[in-house]
């Protein structure tokens, strides 16, 4: 104790005025780590002792933001076992993989102004190849085994969105579509089942996609629900046979793209209509009276409502109680915005894998979360679900002619 107190006044001494406070935080703190450590490993450093368990090996940098400014503290390491100071935060798993792409960026040489930004403000300058490979490899193993779980139970319910992320390949840089599945299973409880990257949304690469779902459990699928990608349609029809419900939200930007800016108060208002109905036959009556009504003036947008009432209609079909999360993608919207906050960061990304290693690591993330929130979903409209589709399946997407 006599050796940290005259540590501490040495400090004192040194420090200017301005940078006293954060100089003394920092080493309060260090000699709080210091005294943990001796306590943890049962000996003070180079003491001999009978009751030692292990070996100081180190330091690793760490920054921690206070009020006094930011301070720079040396975390001890030690041979067996590990050590974090309970006053600092671990990094979540999505930022440790936030951290690993940019790190894999920069030793990778394809880094840009921005990126070498990012490294120097993270202080991650002179890491190691090693160093980054542990890193990625504990992460990718965590990202692998959740995005490979096996599904068990019923999921009538699939939600996907795609987002697209810029990515090298080939010294080139190409924009990939990055697949994003969240499922409903029959306990109510929403869970993210899926993330796959590829170069386009044409039906092979759904196809793929959905079967993988397949085999790694996924069954019980009543309802689809995405926007309109031809591919998607022809895949889902295929591999679950189960209804598609076009997203309200894309369906309205399609239909308002067929009348005037100026009118697209009075036709949202008008198409609302047979949303507000309260079962599958009263919208649908409204949705004729409305497209008969808008007929005469945008022909278009009426022939469009024509093509599509099915599809945007579909969720009317199911349980009201679970119709205003079934209507739309914009259950996955704040993921999806939390996605692309995250990989814009990055940027661009420099393969694949740093691609599922960023993104999947959020995936993880925020599933972990919604298994600790309330049931996303009432379980006693699941039974209303399984006898309605029982006696009276609703239409599915009729598969594409050969």
């Amino acid at each position: 104790m006599a050796e940290d107190s005259m540590a501490l006044i040495e400090l004192m001494q040194k420090a200017d005025g301005g940078d006293f406070l954060r100089s003394l935080a920092e080493a309060v703190q260090q000699l709080l780590m210091e005294a943990d450590v001796d306590g943890l490993i049962g000996a003070s450093r180079h003491e001999r002792s009978a009751e030692r368990v292990s070996y100081r090996n180190g330091y690793r940098d760490r920054s921690l933001d206070t009020r006094v400014g930011s301070l720079q503290l040396r975390i001890p390491k030690l041979r067996q076992g590990s050590y974090f100071p309970p006053f600092l935060e671990p990094r979540k798993t999505s930022e440790r993989a936030l951290v690993a792409v940019i790190q894999e960026a920069w030793i990778g040489g394809i880094s840009t102004r921005r990126v070498d930004d990012l490294v120097q403000a993270m202080g991650l300058s002179g890491i190691s190849k090693s160093q980054v490979s542990k890193l990625c490899k504990d992460i990718d193993e965590r990202v692998h085994a959740f995005l490979s779980r096996p599904l068990t139970g019923e999921w009538p319910y699939l939600w996907l969105e795609a987002t697209y992320l810029k990515q090298r390949e080939g010294g080139r840089v190409v924009s990939v579509a990055a697949i994003i599945a969240v499922a409903a299973n029959t306990e109510g409880r929403r869970e993210i089942v899926g993330l796959h990257i590829g170069p386009s949304e044409a039906e092979p690469f759904w196809s793929f996609f959905l079967k993988g779902l397949l085999r790694r459990g996924l069954a019980g699928v009543k309802l689809v629900v995405s926007d309109a990608h031809e591919g998607l349609k022809a895949a889902i029809a295929k591999t679950f046979g189960a209804t598609w419900q076009h997203c309200r939200v894309h369906w309205m930007r399609n239909a308002l793209a067929r009348v005037p800016k100026s009118q697209h108060a009075m036709v949202s208002a008008a198409l609302r209509q047979a949303f507000l109905q309260p079962d599958a036959a009263s919208a649908s009556q409204t949705w004729r009276h409305v497209a008969d009504q808008l007929r005469g003036k945008w022909p278009k947008l009426a022939s469009f409502m024509d093509e599509t009432e099915h599809d945007v209609l579909a969720y009317m079909t199911f349980p009201a109680q679970h119709r205003v999360k079934l209507h739309s993608t914009n259950p996955l919207e704040r993921l999806n915005k939390e996605v692309k906050r995250r990989a814009d960061v990055v940027g661009i990304f420099p393969n694949e894998q740093s691609i599922i290693r960023l993104i999947g690591a959020i995936l993880l993330e925020q599933n972990d979360e919604w298994q600790l929130q309330s049931r996303y979903m009432q379980v006693e409209a699941m039974a209303e679900l399984n006898t309605q589709h029982n006696e009276a399946q609703p239409a599915q997407i009729p598969p594409r002619a050969a």
